[in-house]
C-alpha cells in the first residue's frame, strides 16, 4: 500500500495513543486495512484516494473519545454501500463483531434510501436517523463526523451540490449537533455551511471579526492575566481560554436581530474551568467584584440544565475601555460535555453508560417517533423535527418547583401534555404565578405554570391542535381522539372530503363518492375508506395531501358529460397559418396544439412558460412543436421572417392543467435589490422554507449600489410562481422582481 496512506493511518494512532484510552489496535488495523482493499481504485472528486475519508473521519471519531468499535465503523462506513460486490454485513459482522456490523449497517440505512421525490427522501433520511439515534447513539456520532469531513471538503463539488448539502447541513445536521450537546461540531458545520450558502457575507462578517480582533488584539490576554491574578488569591486551581465569537454567530444575529456588527456585545468571552461546582459559583463571585455586571445577562444552567445536557454559568460584564465581555463558567466535566455532548459520556463510564441513563438522555428521540407515528402528513413531521428538537427552549416550574423544558413559545396546553396525558386530557384551565389565564398563553422563563383539572372533563378539544406547538401535545392529543372518538372522527373526516369532491366541479351520486373514496384510501395505503376518515378526523392527515389522489380516482370514476363543443374562432397572431397541421404522436405535456390534445412539444428555454400562461407553438425541424410564451421576444422577433410563418401555430394549456398537475416546471425571476452581505441567504432561504427547488443563481452588480438576482427555479403553475415572486418582494432589501427571460 502507499506510505501516503499509511502516514494518515499514524496520525489516528497518535490521536489514540495521546488518549490515554485502552483502545484495540489490533483491531482499528484490521479495519483500516479491509477498509483500504476494499476502496483500492476509488477516487474522491478531489482526486484523493477514497480510504482518505474513512480515516478522516475516524481521526474526527476519536477525538470524542468513542469506542474502538465506533473507530472501526468509522473507517468501515462507506463499504457496505460503495463496495457492495466485495463484502456485505455478514462479512463486516464476522470479521469486526456484531457491534460494529450494527453501527455500520445504521449508518448505510441512512443513506441508502430508493424513493424518487425527493421530499419524501428527505423525510426518510430524517427518520432513518432517528430509528438508527434510539438503537445505538454512536451511530449519529458518526454520521456527524462524516458530514463535517464532506463540508470539509465540499469545495471540489459542482456550486448546486455545494448549495443542496450546506442547506442541508445547516437546517439538519447542525441543529442536531446542537441538541446532542456537540458544540464545537455544531459551530464548524454551521460556518462552513454559510460560506457556501452566502459567501459574500461570510468574507464580509469574517473580515470584520479580523478587523475587530486586530484593533484589541490585547484585550483578552489582558483580561485572563487580571482574573488569572485573582484566581491564584482564592486558591483555586483553574484553567483559563479566551475566544471570540463564530462568523456565524454573528451572521445569525446580525440578520435576525438587524444589528450592525459593532452591535455585537458578545464578541469576546472568557471561559473559567474549575474542579467542582462549588468553585463555579465562588469565581463567579470574583468575576462580579472585579467587573461591573450587564442586568439581565446572567443565566445559571447549571442549576437548571439544558436539555442537551449542557451545564454552566453565564454572565456578561464589562471590562478595560468599555468593552463587554461574557464569561463562563464550567468544571472540567461540564465542559467536556459543552463541547462534546452526549458523546463525552464515553469519556465518564462511572454509571453513566447505564442503559438505563442513556434511554433518559435520549428520551426525545423516542417522543419525537411516537409523534411522527401518529402523523401522516411529511410537512408537518418536519415542522415537528424543527419544533421539538430545534428550537430554543423556555424552563418554567410546577407548584411543586420541579423545572419543565418547553419549546420556545409553547402554551399552557403543552406544558400540561408535558407532565402527563391525563393531566392534558382533563384540563379545564390553568394559572400561571397564581393567576388564571387563558389556555394559549405562552409562559416565559421562570414563571409558575399549575393546570386546573376536572374528572369531568369531556377531554381535549379539536381546537387545540391548532394552538399547541409542540409534536409531544399535538401526538397525545391525536391519540385522545383517535382513541376515544373513532365514530365522530368518520363523520368529520367524511365531511372534509365530500367538500374536497364539490370544488371538482362535477356532480357525484352517493355510489360514486364511496368508490372514489374506496380507491384513494386503497392507493394511500389504508384498508377502507372509514380508516382514512378516520386519519383526517383527528388530523393525523391534512385534507391538502389527499386532494391530488383523489382527484385522480374522481377523473377515472365520475366521467364528464360529453356535450359537443361549437366551432370556435382561432385566436393567433395574423401570420399564423392554422391548416393541414403536421399530426405528432400523443404525449402527455398538458399541451393543446392546433386542437390537438397529446402532441409531441417541448417547453422554450427562453422564456420558459408555466401552466396559466397564453402560449404559442413553433414547429421546429426535427424536435417537435416548441411552445412559448405569446410574450416572449423570440416569437416577436420570430414572426417578422416571411419564411417561417407557416411555422407558428395555435397552442393553449390543457384545461384545468394548472389546478390538477402535480408536475413541476422551470421558470426564470430576476430580483432587483440592493447590495447586502445578507440578501442572498434571505433569498435562499425565503425559498427553502416555501419548498420551492433553486436550480440556477446568478448575480450582477450595477453600479448604483444594486443588484440584479438571476434566479432558475421549479415551479407549478403561474399563481405558484405568483405566490413566490409575493414572498420575494417582501424580502427587506428587495426593490422589484419580474419574470426572466433567457
Amino acid at each position: 500500500m502507499a506510505s501516503a496512506a499509511y502516514s494518515d493511518i499514524t496520525r489516528l494512532f497518535g490521536i489514540l495513543s495521546a488518549s490515554g484510552s485502552n483502545y484495540n489496535i489490533g483491531k482499528i488495523m484490521n479495519a483500516y486495512e479491509y477498509a483500504s482493499m476494499l476502496h483500492e481504485g476509488q477516487w474522491r472528486k478531489s482526486g484523493d484516494a477514497y480510504i482518505s475519508h474513512p480515516i478522516a473521519v475516524a481521526e474526527i471519531v476519536a477525538t470524542l473519545g468513542l469506542d474502538s468499535d465506533s473507530i472501526c465503523a468509522a473507517l468501515l462506513h462507506d463499504t457496505v454501500e460503495d463496495c457492495a460486490d466485495k463484502t456485505n454485513l455478514k462479512e463486516i459482522e464476522k470479521r469486526f463483531g456484531a457491534d460494529v456490523a450494527l453501527l455500520v449497517d445504521g449508518l448505510t440505512k441512512i443513506v441508502m434510501l430508493e424513493v424518487e421525490d425527493k421530499e419524501e427522501a428527505h423525510i426518510e433520511t430524517l427518520r432513518k436517523m432517528l430509528l438508527a439515534m434510539s438503537r445505538d447513539i454512536r451511530v449519529i456520532f458518526i454520521k456527524l463526523c462524516d458530514r463535517l469531513h464532506n463540508m470539509r471538503t465540499l469545495g471540489a463539488r459542482s456550486e448546486e451540490k455545494q448549495r443542496t448539502t450546506a442547506l442541508e447541513t445547516m437546517h439538519i445536521y447542525a441543529p442536531l449537533a446542537h441538541r446532542l450537546g456537540m458544540q464545537r461540531i455544531k459551530q464548524e458545520l454551521e460556518n462552513l455551511s454559510l460560506m457556501y450558502l452566502d459567501p459574500y457575507g461570510y468574507a464580509e462578517v469574517k473580515t470584520d471579526v479580523e478587523r475587530k480582533y486586530g484593533t484589541h488584539t490585547d484585550f483578552i490576554e489582558h483580561i485572563r492575566t487580571q482574573v488569572g491574578d485573582k484566581m491564584r488569591e482564592n486558591n483555586i486551581s483553574f484553567t483559563l481560554e479566551g475566544r471570540i465569537k463564530s462568523v456565524y454567530s454573528i451572521y445569525k444575529k446580525m440578520y435576525t436581530q438587524n444589528k450592525s456588527f459593532d452591535e455585537i456585545y458578545d464578541f469576546y468571552a472568557l471561559r473559567i474551568i474549575v474542579d467542582n461546582e462549588l468553585e463555579c459559583y465562588t469565581a463567579l463571585g470574583i468575576i462580579h467584584e472585579m467587573y461591573k455586571s450587564i442586568p439581565g445577562r446572567f443565566k445559571d444552567y447549571i442549576s437548571t440544565p439544558k436539555p442537551n445536557l449542557y451545564r454552566s454559568l453565564h454572565t456578561t460584564v464589562i471590562g478595560r475601555f468599555g468593552v463587554p465581555f461574557e464569561v463562563q463558567i464550567r468544571t472540567h466535566e461540564m465542559h467536556e460535555i459543552a463541547e462534546f455532548g452526549i458523546a463525552a459520556h464515553w469519556k465518564y463510564k462511572s454509571g453513566e453508560r447505564s442503559k438505563e441513563d442513556m434511554d433518559k438522555k435520549l428520551a426525545w428521540v423516542s417522543k419525537l417517533l411516537e409523534s411522527e407515528e401518529d402523523t401522516r402528513d411529511p410537512d408537518e413531521f418536519i415542522d415537528v423535527f424543527k419544533t421539538d428538537i430545534f428550537q430554543d427552549e423556555t424552563f418554567v416550574f410546577t407548584p411543586k418547583g420541579d423545572v419543565i423544558t418547553l419549546t420556545k413559545g409553547a402554551t399552557v396546553i403543552d406544558f400540561a401534555y408535558a407532565i402527563h396525558s391525563a393531566v392534558g386530557n382533563k384540563m379545564t384551565g390553568a394559572k400561571i404565578n397564581g393567576m388564571i389565564v387563558p389556555i394559549d398563553r405562552v409562559p416565559q422563563n421562570g414563571e409558575i405554570v399549575e393546570i386546573i383539572t376536572s374528572n369531568s372533563s369531556k377531554g381535549p378539544s379539536r381546537d387545540w391542535l391548532n394552538i399547541v406547538k409542540t409534536g409531544q401535545a399535538r401526538s397525545k392529543i391525536r391519540g385522545w381522539f383517535k382513541k376515544e372518538k373513532r365514530a365522530d372522527n368518520i363523520v368529520v373526516g367524511k365531511a372534509a372530503l365530500e367538500l374536497e369532491l364539490k370544488k371538482f366541479g362535477r356532480a357525484t351520486n352517493e355510489s360514486q363518492r364511496a368508490e372514489v373514496f374506496a380507491a384513494t384510501a386503497q392507493r394511500l395505503g389504508y384498508a377502507t375508506a372509514d380508516d382514512l376518515f378516520n386519519t383526517i378526523g383527528y388530523g393525523g392527515l391534512t385534507v391538502s395531501k389527499v386532494t391530488a389522489r383523489l382527484r385522480e380516482e374522481f377523473d377515472k370514476i365520475v366521467r364528464p358529460e360529453v356535450v359537443p363543443e361549437p366551432p370556435k374562432e382561432v385566436l393567433v397572431p395574423s401570420q399564423v397559418r392554422v391548416a393541414e397541421r403536421p399530426r405528432h404522436m400523443r404525449h402527455n405535456s398538458g399541451i393543446v396544439v392546433d386542437g390537438e390534445h397529446g402532441c409531441q412539444v417541448k417547453f422554450a428555454k427562453c422564456c420558459n412558460p408555466l401552466p396559466g400562461d397564453a402560449v404559442i407553438g413553433f414547429i421546429t425541424k426535427g424536435f417537435g412543436i416548441s411552445i412559448h410564451k405569446v410574450d416572449c421576444p423570440n416569437v416577436e422577433s420570430g414572426m417578422k421572417k416571411p419564411e417561417d410563418a407557416d411555422r407558428w401555430v395555435e397552442a393553449h394549456w390543457e384545461r384545468g392543467i394548472d389546478e390538477q398537475s402535480t408536475d413541476v416546471y422551470e421558470a426564470l425571476i430576476q430580483v432587483f435589490a440592493y447590495s447586502s452581505l445578507t440578501i442572498l441567504a434571505e433569498i435562499t432561504m425565503a425559498l427553502a422554507d416555501m419548498k420551492v427547488l433553486l436550480l440556477q443563481i446568478n448575480t450582477q452588480k450595477k453600479s448604483d449600489g444594486r443588484m440584479v438576482i438571476n434566479l432558475k427555479i421549479s415551479c407549478k403553475n403561474v399563481d405558484h410562481y405568483r405566490s413566490i415572486v409575493s414572498r420575494l418582494k417582501g424580502l427587506k432589501d428587495v426593490t422589484d422582481v419580474e419574470r426572466g427571460f433567457s
